[in-house]
This record gives structure tokens, sequence and C-alpha cells, in this order.
């Protein structure tokens, strides 16, 4: 019963509430309808003054806002225009165009690929395009390098070569001992310690065709191709490698002076040679040594017999 009782009460305080609301807002129309009526022109004409200051205030901001957006629109257009810069001062750092890295991209993509999932043989990985891409600079962009790196890991672990202590470095055009070492070390008078890990073969000279490129048997001879052992040197190591180095210097120097000096021998002994030669005695000398005859004299002469 007391539940009946409640829900009735609920019911028509509803009622009562609903028939009254319109009545309500019938009322708040009205106070704003006599506001509205006993406005005087004096208040209408202050309240218009302080709109009209309101909009010229607004349209001040308006304009100010306008002059900071041609601001950012003109310090973007001229950001732009240096990143522009830079992007192409960083393809021609790598010797390449923003075309080319796009087509360097496509094949780095598909090479990575095909190494990820072992598709075909390491041969065929390394032919398309594992070896161009690693003569082609532009691996070493910030959106290639650490791609390239964990790549050429997996395709040594592909091809059954285990990196050796210290590292691996893969020769491209341009490269010598002398500069790896100093890329790798940080001194470029370690190189006799490459030479001396790769002297009786390099860590691909398995897949390497040309007999020369499967060891390093001459330190000014390296070729693209050949992953040289970059050895983990202590500092013994170091100061042994540096000691060769400077050794190797010194008989090249040795060597060079000596040639030099069979130079100038040989320019010296040809000026000897040049200066103890008799001058040949030529025809308009042997000319000019020949008497004159007097003509004028014999034709007189004859002149008188006549």
């Amino acid at each position: 019963m007391k539940l009946h009782k409640l829900i009735i009460f609920v019911l028509a305080f509803g009622l009562v509430f609903l028939s009254k609301a319109p009545l309500f807002a019938q009322d708040d129309d009205d106070e704003e309808n006599q506001q509205m009526e006993e406005m005087d022109e004096e208040t209408w004409q202050k309240q218009m003054d302080d709109y009209n200051a309101q909009k010229t205030q607004l349209t001040a901001k308006l304009a100010d806002l306008n002059k900071d957006i041609d601001g950012l629109k003109a310090s973007l257009a001229e950001k732009e225009n240096n990143f522009k810069v830079c992007d192409a001062a960083i393809y021609a750092a790598v010797g390449n165009t923003r075309e080319g890295v796009a087509d360097f991209r496509k094949k780095f993509e598909e090479t990575e690929k095909k190494i990820n999932g072992k598709s075909g043989t390491p041969a065929d990985a390394r032919k398309m395009y594992f070896d161009e891409i690693s003569k082609d600079k532009a691996r070493c962009l910030p959106e290639f390098a650490d791609r390239y790196a964990s790549m050429k890991k997996k395709l040594l672990d592909w091809e059954g070569i285990k990196p050796v202590e210290g590292g691996t470095y893969t020769v491209v055009k341009g490269d010598c001992l002398w500069k790896i070492s100093k890329m790798k070390y940080n001194s470029p008078y370690y190189w006799p310690a490459i030479w001396d890990a790769n002297k009786n073969g390099v860590v691909n000279k398995d897949q390497l065709t040309n007999h020369r490129h499967k060891a390093v048997t001459n330190p000014n001879l390296i070729y693209p191709g050949q992953v040289l052992r970059i050895p983990t040197l202590t500092d013994a190591q170091k100061k042994e490698a540096e000691m060769k180095s400077k050794k190797y210097r010194r008989h090249r120097n040795v060597k060079k002076e000596e040639g030099v000096k069979k130079e100038e021998t040989k320019k010296e002994t040809k000026k000897e040679v040049k200066k103890e030669e008799p001058k040949k005695e030529t025809k308009k000398e042997t000319k000019k040594e020949e008497p004159k005859k007097d003509v004028k004299k014999d034709v007189k002469k004859d002149d008188t017999k006549k």
C-alpha cells in the first residue's frame, strides 16, 4: 500500500510541475519584454557605444592575428626552403639525389624483405641487390644505417659466416686501410693490424670469384666487396701496429728518395753527355768559311785582254 501511495504522489507532483512550467517560461518572456520596453534612448545609445568599442577592439585583435599568421607563413616558407637546401646537401654528401635515393629505397626494401624471409639463396640476395647497396653511400643515411647493419648480419648468418670478434667491414670504392683504420679505431696508424688479420683470406673469400680478391696480400690493394676482419686490439697490439706503420712509412720514404736520386743522376749524366759531344759543323758555317772570289777583278782582266 505504501508503494502505491508513493507512486501516486510522484505522478501527482509531476503533473503539477508540468502544468506550471509554461507559466514560468511565459513569465520570463514577459519580464524581458518589459525590460526592453522600459529601456530609454540614452541607455540604448550607451549600450550601442559599448558594443562598438568592443567591435573596434576585436577588429584590432583580428588585424594583429592576421599579421601573426602572415609572419608564420613567411617563417614556414623560409624553413621549407632551408629544409630543401639541407636535404639537397645531405643527398650530395652521399653522392646522390632525391630521385636516386627513392630508387635506392625500393632496392633496399626488396633486398631486406628477401633476406628477412630467406627467399631464394644468399647469392640471389647479393646479386639483387645487397652488393649494389653496400657500394652506395646512401646506406649511411639515418633512414637506412641501422637497417643495413641488421640486414648485413642476417645475410652473413644465412651464408654461414660467423662474424669475428671486433667486427667486419665491407670495402667500397675509394677505401684504403688507412681510412678504414681511422674509421674503426679513431686512428689511421693501426692499419697494419687489419692487414695482418686479412693476409691469409678475407671473411667472404669463398664467395669471391677473383683469386686476387680472396686475401689482402698488398696493403695498397683492397677491392670493393671484400669483407675485412676488424680485430679487437689491446694497447700493446695498438703500439705494435703503430710501430709497423711508422716503419713502413720510413721504408716508403727511403724508396722515394732513392727513386728521386736515381732520376737526378740520370738527368746529370744526360747533361754531361751533351756537354762532351762535339758540335757538328753545319752547312751554313762551311759556306761562311769559304773565301769569296773577287768576281769584279776577274771581269776587268778579261776586258783588258780583249
